[in-house]
C-alpha cells in the first residue's frame, strides 16, 4: 500500500527572512557533547576503506550473498579465466608490459589487472568508503540515540537525535552521494521519493522523520530540490546537505578536518594499495593456472620468460612452440 508524505512535525526555521526559511533548525536538536578522537577517527577511516574495497570487489563480480561454496568456486574460477584474457588483450605495449612482468608473481600481476578492469569503479568505492565513515562516525559521535545500517538502495544509514524541549526523536534518513551531479536532474525527484518511501514504510520509526542526502565531497550548506518550472519542493521532508553542513552535523568535524584525516591514512599506503580492491584468492588461483598453462612462469609462480609473453601478446605463441 503506498502511503502520501504528510508535512512533517520537526523543528523548523520559522524566520521568512532567513535563506534556510522552512529547513530543520539544528539549534532545536540535541547538541554534540563529545570530539571523537584523533585515533578513533583514524581507525574508522581505515576499516572505511577496507569495507569499501571488499564491497566494491564483491560488486565488481556480481558475487551474490547466497552463492553455495562449490559455484562460487566455480564461479572465481572462470573469472580468473577471463582476467587472463582481459591481460592478453588489453595490453598497453607488448614489449614494456612483458619487461614490467618479468620475475613478477602471478598473483601481483593478477591484482594489477583487476584493478585496470575497475578503474571506473573507483568513485564507486569512494562513495562507499564515506557511506561507512559517515554512520561510523554518527555512531562514535555519541550525539544520536541510535545509528543503524540500513544498506538499500534508497538509503544507507538511519539516525536518531532527541529534540530539545519536545518528547518526540527526529528520525533521519540518509542516502550518501559524492557529489550533487552524480544524479541528472531528470533522476533527484525519483531518488526523493524512493528515500522518502523507506521514512514512511519504517514499521520501528517513532515520531516525524527527515531525509537527508548527504553531499560528501562538495563544499557548500543546504538547499531543497525544487521542479524546475514551479520552483515547488519535490518533498519539504527531504533536504540536501553539502559538506560543510553535513560532516558537522554527523561527526563533530569539519569537512576539511575528515578530509585532512582519510588523506593521513592513504598516505600510509602505496599508491596502489590505494584502490587494493581485495581479489578473491580463488580467482588469482586461477589466473595463475591460466599462465603455468602458457609456459609462463617459474616454479615459484613469478614470470620469468618476457619473450615468451611478447609472443602471445602478438599472436605468435602457442603452447608446446
Amino acid at each position: 500500500m503506498v502511503r502520501k508524505a504528510h508535512h512533517q512535525n520537526y523543528p523548523r526555521i520559522n524566520d521568512e527572512k532567513n535563506k534556510y526559511f522552512g529547513y530543520l533548525d539544528e539549534t532545536k536538536l540535541k547538541k554534540h557533547i563529545y570530539k571523537i578522537t584523533s585515533d578513533e577517527l583514524i581507525r574508522i577511516i581505515n576499516e572505511g576503506i577496507h569495507y569499501a574495497n571488499n564491497k566494491a570487489s564483491r560488486s565488481i563480480l556480481c558475487i551474490d550473498d547466497n552463492f553455495a561454496d562449490d559455484d562460487l568456486k566455480k564461479y572465481l574460477k572462470k573469472q580468473g579465466k577471463e582476467l587472463f584474457s582481459y591481460f592478453l588483450k588489453y595490453f598497453d605495449d607488448p614489449a614494456s608490459t612483458a619487461h614490467a612482468c618479468l620475475k613478477r608473481h602471478y598473483k601481483d600481476v593478477g591484482k594489477e589487472q583487476f584493478r585496470n578492469r575497475t578503474l571506473q569503479k573507483q568513485r564507486m568505492n569512494s562513495g562507499w568508503r564515506y557511506q561507512y565513515i559517515a554512520k561510523e562516525t554518527a555512531s562514535a559521535s555519541k550525539r544520536f540515540l541510535s545509528v543503524s545500517d540500513l544498506g538499500s538502495e534508497e538509503a544507507d544509514f538511519n539516525a536518531t537525535i532527541n529534540m530539545e524541549n519536545q518528547p518526540e526523536i527526529l528520525n533521519i534518513y540518509v542516502s550518501v552521494k559524492n557529489r550533487t551531479n552524480t544524479m541528472g536532474g531528470q533522476d533527484w525527484p525519483k531518488a526523493i521519493s524512493a528515500l522518502e518511501n523507506v521514512a514512511i514504510h519504517d514499521r520501528n520509526r517513532q515520531g516525524p522523520y527527515l531525509c537527508v542526502f548527504g553531499i560528501v565531497m562538495e563544499k557548500g550548506q543546504r538547499l531543497i530540490k525544487t521542479r524546475q518550472k514551479s520552483k515547488i519542493p519535490h518533498s519539504m521532508n527531504t533536504e540536501v546537505w553539502k559538506s560543510d553542513f553535513f560532516w558537522p552535523f554527523f561527526s563533530n568535524h569539519s569537512y576539511e578536518e575528515i578530509m585532512n584525516a582519510v588523506l593521513e591514512v592513504l598516505i600510509t599506503f602505496s599508491s596502489q594499495d590505494n584502490w587494493d580492491i581485495e581479489v578473491p584468492n580463488d580467482l588469482l588461483e586461477s589466473f595463475g593456472e591460466c599462465c603455468y598453462e602458457c609456459e609462463l612462469l617459474d616454479k615459484e609462480g613469478n614470470f620469468n620468460d618476457a619473450f615468451k609473453l611478447v609472443g602471445l601478446f602478438c599472436h605468435r605463441w602457442s603452447k608446446g612452440k
